[in-house]
């Protein structure tokens, strides 16, 4: 008798939604063309229900609008939304406001959004 071949294994959560974000992300942060000042309004598929529109010369309603529009937007959300300057000037904080599964796909993705490391001398 043949020994039985393993059963392909399931993907976990983790690796369904970690796929997800991939599938969103631009090709480059210079894609992320959104406005850097003003007031901003997002679509119902992005934020269903609560606050839909942000102030993003407010630091606090900048960052609200940027953690919902990385777990929430789809791709051309990403890149109407976002600011390249304004998402890397932020990130030492976004990323600790984020879920993990955003933040390594991102970072993962973009290395220049990966947190200096320093090394013991």
């Amino acid at each position: 008798m043949a020994p039985a071949s393993p059963a392909p294994s399931t993907p976990t959560a983790a690796e369904i939604l970690s796929a997800r974000y991939r599938s969103r992300l631009p090709a480059s942060l210079e894609e992320l063309d959104g406005p850097e000042h003003g007031t901003v309004t997002l679509p119902l598929h992005v934020v269903w229900s609560g606050l839909r529109t942000y102030d993003l010369d407010r630091p606090r309603s900048r960052m609200s609008l940027y953690r919902t529009v990385l777990a929430e937007g789809q791709r051309d959300d990403l890149v109407a939304y976002l600011n390249t300057d304004l998402l890397t000037s932020q990130w030492p904080v976004l990323r600790t406001l984020i879920s993990r599964n955003v933040r390594d796909v991102w970072e993962n993705a973009f290395l220049t959004l990966r947190p200096a490391t320093t090394s013991a001398a």
